[in-house]
Formats: C-alpha cells, sequence, structure tokens
C-alpha cells in the first residue's frame, strides 16, 4: 500500500517480502555507522523481532526510488511518557515521532534524503494531522541534522547521553518540526 509518492520517490507500507532487504542493509557496516551500529548487525530472526513482531503502533514502510527500494521510514504518535522525556507533557496537540535510513549509500548525498523529509512531512501534517514532528537524531550526525534543518527542523533541546551507539551512550538532538 502507497502511502505517499512524488516523482521519482514513493513510500509503502513494509510487507514481510521486505525482511531480506532490511537484513541486508542492517547488516552493512556503512550503513550501520548511522543507524543502530556497527556492534549491532542484525540477522533476519532479529529483523523479524525488531520490525515484524508488535509494531501496531508504527506505520513502517519502505522507501522506494525510481522503483527500487533503498531505505526504510517510520512514524508514530508520541507517547505520554516520550512527551514527559521531551517537555511536551502539557502540550494538548498530536505529535509524531519519526526516524528513517537510506540503506543503499549509492543513493546517499544526492538530494534524496531532503525530498523524503519534505514529502513525508507533508504527509503528516496534511494527512495524518500532525502538529508537530519530533525526531533525536545522533548530535554527531550533522549531515542529517542539515538536512532535517534544511526542510524546517529545529533544535529544540540538546539530549545527554540519549541513545545507545557502538558501545556507549551517545548524545542527540530533539528536533522539531511545527505545523
Amino acid at each position: 500500500m502507497i502511502l505517499f509518492q512524488n516523482q521519482d520517490l514513493e513510500v509503502r507500507k513494509l510487507e514481510p517480502v521486505d525482511a531480506e532487504i532490511l537484513v541486508k542493509w542492517l547488516s552493512n557496516p556503512v550503513v550501520l555507522e548511522f543507524y543502530e551500529g556497527r556492534d549491532r548487525p542484525l540477522d533476519l530472526a532479529a529483523v523479524q523481532e525488531h520490525f515484524y513482531e508488535n509494531r501496531e503502533e508504527i506505520s513502517q514502510c519502505i522507501i522506494e526510488y525510481d522503483s527500487v527500494a533503498i531505505g526504510y521510514i517510520q512514524f508514530y504518535k508520541i507517547d505520554q511518557e516520550e512527551r514527559e522525556l521531551y517537555g511536551y507533557a502539557a502540550y494538548n496537540g498530536t505529535i509524531y515521532g519519526m526516524d528513517q535510513f537510506i540503506g543503499e549509500p549509492a543513493y546517499w548525498n544526492q538530494g534524496i534524503g531532503s525530498h523524503l523529509i519534505k514529502e513525508a512531512v507533508q504527509y503528516l501534517i496534511h494527512d495524518q494531522g500532525a502538529d508537530k514532528i519530533v525526531m533525536d537524531p545522533q548530535a554527531w550526525n550533522t549531515r542529517a541534522i542539515h538536512v532535517y534543518e534544511k526542510n524546517g527542523f529545529v533544535k529544540k533541546k540538546f539530549l545527554e547521553k540519549h541513545e545507545w551507539h557502538e558501545g556507549e551512550y551517545r548524545d542527540c538532538w530533539l528536533i522539531e518540526y511545527v505545523k
């Protein structure tokens, strides 16, 4: 099922057949440097557990570019626990979280990530009723942060030692897009 598309970019729901491509991406050290960590490659069993079990609250999708699967994106309504952690406990609007990666390095640095973020934001605002969209990229990932800022996200809160990555807790930025 296609959720949104524009020009050569298409985002569709994750299907069981996509498990093999997720294993390919999430066992590649070049990709893992930026997503999950090179010390945590995923095999088929781990992909099945992480991406296919008990995930009803998360919209999980495959990113296609020119009909080629190149990455993964997920979005979800932020729950009360995350609202409190991020300082949104008193906010009454709808907040979505979003995570993504391009798993085919040959497609990096071509503007596809920026195009994806722009289209995903429009989909969440206009089709899902999001008032805010938040992400928490690792602070050292300046390339990703630049893409997010270019597409309207603003740094809101520094999250010290927030995410386990390659043997240590890493700092992250809470970034926000407001409708």
